[in-house]
């Protein structure tokens, strides 16, 4: 493996310069499918390249993965393909179990914090081996102990009247991620753990992955949360939420899209799809943009984005529940569809462009946009300016001619120098990304283990 960066990687911390946001900076996988002793360096930017078979899709599956135990989920539901994610080589031992390990550095106030993880996948999946650590000290640490219990044996820093605290963890669920109901926080070496989980978890759980789906975006789709899902199949939903949300992130998206659409292009939106159920011009039970019977900031009629006939709850513009263009309770059509305006009168749907054309136009509306549009489970208890959201896009390359990759690039690169996004993308070739300002390039070029 080999790393050619734009600019240099920041894998650690100055000491009085460290970020407020956490961030995932560093991806191991010590022993891991087809990997052995790899760690992959990431940025706000970072392309993974390499051939066929190399692992450029297995690492962003265990980077999801990881992602998925920050947020609490059980082992079976962050590797639904145990065996899978064993390496290939790997002997079993006398007690016939097989595994496989990985981890990954978060940077953020508390400095560069390390976990690392080890799970038996034969013959039954759990985790025998956990541990946390931050300036060489060791801040939790696991071990499988009696393997007919589903525990593990845990002990984690106090620094008060004993070194540390013993206690048992289930065995199918991160040990760091449920720190926070276990540790009381009353001594400092207690705090230090806390801090150091904390920041991981926030570094993992704000994790989408996407990989848009361009024969799914034709079709005209019901309303729904208006969260995008990871094929992208739900966009048309999306924007008809979006689009009046935040008039200067709109403004951006549409400006990327005309750089990479053929045509011009004044506008792009959600419009009823002709067929629905025929019965106005606003999804659902509303007729006009916004939720609420109100026209104002209280409970009333008028026109919003919402149940109503305006954006409010009361008698002015703001969110309410009456007639309105957006979610509410009035006739209105059963599906909608997204179109490029011309800005001559001609609106183009979505289901007329070509693949690259939409996967282009996705990525640059997941780019644009953050966790309240993404379907992704972000730390409600920390405050979104204090988040970063990171995307991970298999294949980010795929069916986009130069121009769309050139330009999603450079929208990603500008979106990471803000600090609220990050880009992981696996292409098969990135020298078209030489030269691009922040652009961490990593080859992969390992044998099969």
């Amino acid at each position: 493996m080999t790393v050619s960066p734009s600019s240099p990687v920041r894998t650690g911390v100055d000491a009085g310069v460290r970020p407020e946001r956490p961030s995932v900076t560093e991806l191991r996988l010590s022993a891991f499918a087809g990997h052995r002793g790899a760690a992959f360096p990431l940025g706000p930017l970072t392309l993974l390249t390499g051939p066929s078979g190399s692992g450029k899709t297995t690492a962003l599956r265990a980077y999801e993965a990881l992602a998925r135990l920050g947020g609490g989920a059980r082992l079976d539901e962050a590797f639904p393909d145990p065996h899978g994610c064993v390496p290939e080589r790997a002997r079993p031992d006398a007690q016939r179990r097989r595994g496989f390990r990985l981890g990954c550095t978060a940077d953020g106030p508390e400095g560069p914090v390390r976990l690392d993880i080890a799970v038996q996948a034969e013959p039954e999946l759990r985790i025998v081996g956990e541990r946390l650590t931050s300036g060489g000290l060791t801040l939790l640490e696991t071990a499988l102990v009696d393997p007919s219990r589903p525990v593990v044996q845990a002990a984690w820093h106090t620094a008060g009247a004993s070194p540390v605290t013993r206690g048992p963890l289930p065995d199918d669920r991160l040990g760091t991620a449920l720190l926070p109901l276990r540790v009381a926080g009353k001594t400092d070496g207690q705090r230090r753990v806390l801090a150091a989980a904390e920041q991981m978890v926030v570094a993992l759980r704000s994790v989408f992955a996407c990989d848009p789906r361009p024969r799914r975006m034709r079709a005209a789709v019901p309303l729904g949360s208006g969260r995008l899902l990871r094929g992208c199949d739900n966009l048309a939903d999306v924007l008809w939420r979006t689009r009046t949300e935040c008039g200067r992130r709109h403004a951006q998206l549409v400006a990327a899209v005309r750089d990479g659409c053929v045509g011009p292009v004044a506008d792009l939106l959600a419009e009823p799809a002709p067929g629905g159920n025929g019965h106005g011009d606003a999804p659902k039970a509303a007729r006009g943009a916004g939720h609420g019977v109100s026209q104002g900031v209280g409970h009333g009629r008028g026109r919003g984005p919402g149940l109503g006939n305006g954006p409010g709850h009361g008698n002015g513009a703001a969110l309410g529940a009456g007639a309105g263009a957006g979610h509410g309770c009035g006739a209105g059509p059963a599906l909608v569809r997204a179109v490029l305006d011309r800005g001559d009168g001609i609106r183009t749907p979505l289901a007329l462009l070509g693949d690259g054309e939409l996967r282009y136009l996705a990525l640059a509306l997941v780019l644009f946009t953050g966790p309240g549009v993404l379907e992704v489970d972000p730390v409600a208890e920390v405050p979104a300016a204090l988040q970063t959201l990171t995307v991970l896009a298999d294949g980010l390359d795929r069916c986009l001619d130069p121009r769309q990759r050139a330009q999603l690039l450079c929208v990603a690169a500008r979106m990471g120098e803000r600090g609220h996004i990050r880009l992981v993308g696996a292409v098969s070739d990135a020298s078209w990304a030489a030269g691009v300002p922040g652009a961490t390039v990593v080859h992969l070029d390992r044998e099969r283990s």
